[in-house]
């Protein structure tokens, strides 16, 4: 199994601990950073090969938002999965225009978070339900002609358009196969298509596209 070098940053020292503690537990690491604030992270960073950073919010000085932009400038293939008490719209906007990779509650179970770390270094892209729904009702305020403009613009399928809607959700391809009751292989193929359509290179790429430009 892959292991990879993870900083946590977050000024919480029994967070820290805990995170620390979940992490060591499982054979997913070679190494763990540990820092209370961005600026302590950024020097870190530029001293240490680190493949994912589990970025809290509230942090002082400079906020978790904040931190991840200006990570993902200038790492663009460092993952960050933000974990947060946080489900402000301001804030998750902000999140998905830095470009992070994955958005959950603190309250995640160790197991998830474990299995969570191992499909984000995979490349996916995951909010938890409480964020994506913050991100689908801004979405469902555009009006129809706007909606159906964006539908014809790409020349998606009713089907395409649920099933980039279930990932824009942060389902995945087994997930969406099951609540469209359709096999695995077929959803598959719908998210072929669904990226060419799109001209983008994987399932993160499209659900992005999809949040920003309203197509769900």
């Amino acid at each position: 199994m892959e292991k990879y070098n993870i900083l946590i940053v977050e000024d919480h020292a029994l967070t820290r601990f805990a995170l620390l503690t979940s992490l060591k537990e499982e054979n997913i690491t070679n190494k763990i950073f540990e820092a209370e604030n961005a600026v302590n992270a950024y020097k870190i960073l530029a001293e240490n090969k680190i493949d994912l950073v589990l970025m809290d919010l509230g942090l002082p000085v400079v906020d978790g938002v904040r931190a991840s932009f200006e990570i993902k400038s200038k790492y663009p293939d460092i993952k960050i999965i933000v974990i947060t008490s946080h489900n402000n719209e301001e804030e998750i906007e902000g999140c998905l225009d830095a470009g992070i990779n994955a958005y959950c509650s603190k309250d995640i179970k160790p197991e998830k978070l474990i299995e969570l770390i191992k499909d984000v270094m995979e490349g996916s892209l995951w909010y938890d339900p409480a964020a994506s729904k913050i991100l689908m009702k801004k979405t469902s305020k555009i009006n129809k002609n706007e909606e159906q403009e964006n539908q014809n613009k790409y020349n998606l399928t009713t089907k395409e358009m649920r099933v980039l809607f279930l990932l824009a959700e942060g389902n995945s391809n087994l997930e969406i196969a099951r609540k469209m009751n359709i096999s695995i292989n077929t959803t598959k193929v719908h998210m072929c298509s669904i990226l060419q359509k799109l001209s983008v290179d994987d399932r993160t790429q499209a659900a992005i596209k999809a949040i920003r430009e309203n197509l769900t």
